[in-house]
């Protein structure tokens, strides 16, 4: 591992000035759960580390216009806090559906949201990666990909995002509160992660030095409370990356679907909405036939590569199980 200078700001401001005066080598550290193996395999050597743990960014809080989540509370306390499990089961779900509860005791949420993708080309410094090495190329574009991305990739890049609670707040339409050298500002969940385009580097839409501080959840997506669901396939049983994940959330009026809210994981770059799907859903009766078009128009522009087709049909099935899940539930109650 690369020396490394050291500090522990007790503030906001002092860790932001010590972020801007060498941002190129400064990176933030909290939980450490996916920075650390980064350093230690030599694909993050960052000169300084800014260790945010002083900071009082921890506190989980009721709001005029919601739930505030600090982005230095700890997953398992996120994930088994009364008002998420209450109003927003859906991120707890996602939360507890990832890694071990020993890494969950220890990953924050501003963290789990920056945490980068485990494309082995990525993870191995004697492979091209152009997420590493900008220009060096993708080693996974003709090897071995199983487990990359069908949406949104480009010649640059088929790595995917790693996490479940992401997918969870694009579907309740999350905002990330930053602050940085400039100032304060909200970012709409869905234009935080990015694509890989031609600068596939850059994962979020973050300024150099801007730290993560809060993540807002809307009181109006409380409305999902009873209908949601997140879904997970993958190779294993416990503490392994979604091969594909969805985060449903559905609201019904009679037995109609007034609104849908879908976002997928392990198929992209970043959380991908589906929102072909949505528009399909809204107004609809949810039968077999409507749920399957919906789901086929979801992954119509998919490109899958060479090995890993499978997620287009895998993905569109855990479609429709999710809303099949949460719209049959309904009219069986509406039958009782």
């Amino acid at each position: 591992m690369k020396p490394f200078a050291y500090l522990r700001p007790a503030d906001e401001s002092a860790a932001i000035e010590a972020a801007s005066r060498e941002p190129r080598s400064t990176m933030f550290i909290a939980g450490g759960t996916n920075l650390v193996d980064l350093m230690k395999e030599g694909v993050a050597t960052p000169g300084r580390l800014v260790d945010l743990n002083r900071l009082p960014l921890s506190r989980i809080e009721t709001t005029a216009r919601g739930l505030r989540l600090g982005a230095l509370a700890r997953n398992s306390d996120t994930a088994n806090h009364a008002a998420v499990r209450q109003r927003y089961p859906l991120l707890s779900q996602a939360i507890l559906a990832g890694a071990s509860g020993q890494l969950r005791n220890v990953a924050t949420n501003g963290g789990n949201l920056r945490q980068r993708t485990r494309c082995p080309y990525f993870y191995d410094v004697n492979q091209p990666c152009n997420k590493r090495l900008p220009g060096s190329g993708c080693g996974a574009l003709q090897g071995f990909n199983r487990h990359h991305a069908v949406l949104g990739a480009s010649e640059q890049c088929i790595a995917t995002y790693p996490g479940d609670m992401a997918q969870a707040l694009h579907a309740l339409e999350a905002t990330v509160q930053v602050r940085g050298p400039d100032g304060r500002r909200a970012i709409p969940i869905a234009d935080f992660h990015r694509l890989p385009g031609n600068e596939p580097q850059h994962d979020a839409n973050l300024a150099p030095g801007e730290l993560i501080t809060a993540i807002d959840l809307p009181a109006d997506a409380a409305r999902f409370a009873s209908r949601s669901v997140y879904l997970k396939v993958r190779e294993r049983a416990s503490y392994a990356f979604a091969l594909v994940s969805v985060a449903a959330a559905v609201d019904m009026d009679g037995d109609r679907i007034r609104e849908a809210r879908l976002c997928l994981g392990g198929v992209a770059h970043k959380p991908w909405r589906v929102r072909e799907a949505e528009a399909m859903l809204k107004g609809a009766r949810p039968g077999a036939a409507t749920l399957r078009a919906a789901a086929e128009a979801g992954l119509a522009e998919a490109r899958p590569r060479a090995h890993n087709g499978f997620k287009v049909e895998l993905a569109q099935r855990l479609l429709v199980r999710a809303i099949s899940q949460l719209t049959l539930d309904h009219a069986t109650e509406r039958r009782a």
